[in-house]
């Protein structure tokens, strides 16, 4: 290895440290909370050699969020890449949606904060960050599209609308506030039956008549889907008292 391949490599051997430094810090703090001298300290370096890699924290933030994001675009991949057809391939995007907010809280809370307007539309980052989550619902509009094709799926639907309202779907049970998870607790239900039930409810929404009559949700578990939890039996008894 020549003296230039070995001062790049250390040059993204230092990014790195320093992305994963701020990465703990985010995950652990609010970004209100965390600076640069933080970052600085935490991966051991001086400040100004963060701002050689980095125009500032909001740069940093990004390109964390930047992460997270082809986290959860490979699991829409990995579901697109099923040899099942198209309804199956939605559900099962839906599905990893909520197994990414489970195993990547900070990531999926990281990157609605981004969304916020605390944001400069003006960050680079910016555009990378919309086109990648955008992947993301094209990917779901494909799956659609092979419903459409398959029979599985309604043939009067658009499949950029259905994916948007999929799409939106998702990103509002899964970044729901504490205190309506509560309420829906108080009810009798865990926040995974909530989560369930939409799937229960949107299926029949979007299957052709066809498909409505052969399969139900309950039976996507033989293609590896498991939200399937029936209601409560707090709630049961509740409504049979």
């Amino acid at each position: 290895m020549g003296i230039a391949d070995r001062r790049q490599r250390e040059k993204e051997q230092r990014k790195t440290e320093i992305i994963d430094a701020a990465e703990r810090l985010f995950f652990s703090r609010s970004y209100e909370d965390v600076s640069m001298e933080d970052i600085a300290r935490e991966v051991e370096l001086n400040k100004a050699t963060i701002y050689l890699y980095f125009k500032n924290k909001e740069t940093l933030f990004a390109t964390i969020v930047l992460r997270g994001i082809q986290i959860l675009k490979e699991k829409y991949m990995e579901c697109m890449e099923k040899q099942v057809p198209g309804i199956i391939k939605v559900a099962l995007m839906g599905q990893a949606y909520y197994q990414y907010a489970q195993e990547y809280p900070d990531y999926l809370r990281m990157i609605h904060f981004y969304g916020s307007e605390r944001f400069s539309k003006e960050n680079p980052c910016t555009a990378e960050i919309g086109k990648g989550y955008g992947t993301c619902r094209l990917i779901l509009r494909d799956a659609i599209q092979e419903g459409i094709d398959d029979g599985t799926i309604r043939a009067d639907l658009d499949p950029f609308l259905t994916s948007m309202y999929l799409m939106i779907s998702f990103m509002g049970i899964l970044s729901m506030e504490n205190k309506w998870k509560l309420v829906i607790e108080a009810e009798g239900f865990s926040y995974k039956q909530f989560a369930s039930e939409f799937f229960r409810f949107i299926t029949p929404s979007i299957s052709s008549g066809e498909m409505s009559h052969k399969m139900d949700v309950k039976d996507f578990a033989s293609f590896g889907f498991f939200l399937t939890e029936p209601v409560a039996p707090e709630k049961k008894k509740k409504e049979q008292s």
